[in-house]
């Protein structure tokens, strides 16, 4: 099979997720597969508890980039997956994995999306949400406490010591790799955009489609 692969990248809180849902409602849960980067942190478990928090998990070099490109293999050429999930409480991979089927349409999310070389070349469309960084770590602090168990204290520790640092490093020089900048964080005309040049590469069945976004 096929498929339309799209990067979405943008740093910590900037709206990928809001993106993410907001193709996959509009071309339908059954048409799109979702690979997030998030799922594949190494798997720490060799740590104590204690080490763990002393990870920069910010850094490119916290993921298992050897597993998720492998993975975004597999389902570009129609073969499901096996994608770990992670326990953000304890920092270690959990044992579950999630069943990921390969569809027409396949979202890689995340902060370094864009920034490996191997995993572009699969992509049809890439995309960089960029949010004004108030409003990353304000939704980032909401996050954190509410689904990840962090005191107030140590998130805005993490995020001035690792989270910031390495966003204007590594992750926002990324923009440059985007076929599209979306302003302002995941807003609606943005949004509908992309759903309707996205609808109108896969009806004309063009793969490469990285004029449809020259000009924006």
């Amino acid at each position: 099979m096929s498929s339309f692969i799209i990067g979405v990248a943008g740093g910590s809180g900037s709206g990928k997720s809001t993106v993410t849902d907001h193709i996959v409602n509009a071309i339908g849960e059954e048409n799109v597969a979702i690979l997030v980067q998030d799922n594949y942190y190494l798997d720490l478990v060799h740590l104590t508890h204690e080490q763990r928090r002393k990870v920069n998990f910010d850094h490119p070099d916290a993921f298992d980039w050897e597993l998720m490109l492998k993975h975004i293999d597999c389902l570009a050429n129609g073969l499901p997956i096996e994608m770990p999930t992670y326990d953000y409480t304890l920092d270690i991979r959990k044992t579950e994995t999630l069943t990921v089927m390969p569809a027409p349409i396949i979202v890689v999310e995340g902060l370094f999306a864009l920034l490996d070389a191997k995993i572009r070349k699969y992509m049809t469309l890439r995309i960089y949400v960029d949010t004004a960084d108030d409003i990353r770590f304000i939704r980032r602090l909401e996050r954190d406490i509410h689904e990840r168990g962090r005191s107030t204290d140590s998130v805005i520790k993490q995020y001035l010591e690792s989270v910031r640092p390495m966003h204007k490093q590594f992750i926002e020089p990324t923009k440059r790799n985007a076929h599209i900048i979306i302003p302002h964080g995941a807003n609606k005309a943005a949004l509908e955009m992309i759903v309707a040049r996205v609808r109108a590469a896969i009806n004309k069945e063009e793969l490469d489609v990285s004029s449809y976004f020259d000009e924006v």
